[in-house]
């Protein structure tokens, strides 16, 4: 009798281990599958949204070639805000370069890194810039986004000139761009990375025009 009901309960603890087991692997592979369908749905939505800000920032009568074969990789974690490589689009009329748009990002911004597109032309100023994607703050931070005010428009026509770099800074900290009441920290990264990006593109500009497409 005693061994009847040892066998019985390691039968049970073997299918509670078993059920368990399986309740598991299930639930994992649930949260990998969710994990997989979201990330490649933020990776769709940002590359819809790109294509879009790369229409307002260069629009389509300033070059002749297909900005999304034209393009190169970048990198540079000091000046990008990023070692891994960054597409950059090349725009060119009549075969002659025209304008260079980089995916730059700007790690410190208040709630997390700001992934911006910044486009510079040949001459070194400025086409327009768009954000891409943040997790800044509702009603503050947001207002970087086009849809949300047009500050993220007082970089066109921009250069290491127009200010001198010393001046590219909110104005918080002496420098010519606004800042959000309340929400210093999210246009003093923007600024900060549109300036680097600037610095990156004239030190880069013949290599980055140079390079085959890939």
């Amino acid at each position: 009798m005693v061994n009847n009901v040892s066998a019985s309960s390691l039968r049970a603890v073997a299918l509670t281990v078993a059920a368990l087991t399986l309740v598991g692997a299930g639930g994992a592979a649930l949260v990998a599958y969710t994990w997989n369908q979201t990330g490649e749905r933020i990776a769709i939505n940002e590359r819809n949204y790109s294509l879009r800000a790369l229409n307002q920032i260069l629009p389509a009568d300033q070059y002749d070639n297909n900005l999304f074969e034209d393009t190169t990789t970048v990198s540079d974690d000091d000046l990008l805000g990023s070692d891994d490589p960054l597409v950059a689009y090349r725009a060119r009329r009549d075969g002659e370069a025209v304008a260079a748009i980089l995916n730059v990002i700007a790690p410190d911004g208040y709630s997390g890194p700001i992934k911006l597109l910044v486009g510079i032309h040949y001459d070194g100023t400025l086409a327009g810039v768009r954000v891409v994607s943040h997790n800044e703050t509702a009603g503050l931070g947001d207002k970087i986004e086009i849809e949300k005010s047009d500050w993220i428009t007082t970089f066109d026509g921009r250069s290491l000139q127009q200010p001198p770099p010393a001046q590219w800074a909110v104005e918080q900290d002496g420098g010519v761009f606004d800042a959000f009441t309340g929400a210093t920290i999210t246009p003093r990264a923007v600024v900060e990375a549109v300036r680097n990006a600037l610095i990156y593109f004239e030190a880069h500009r013949d290599l980055i025009f140079a390079t085959e497409p890939t």
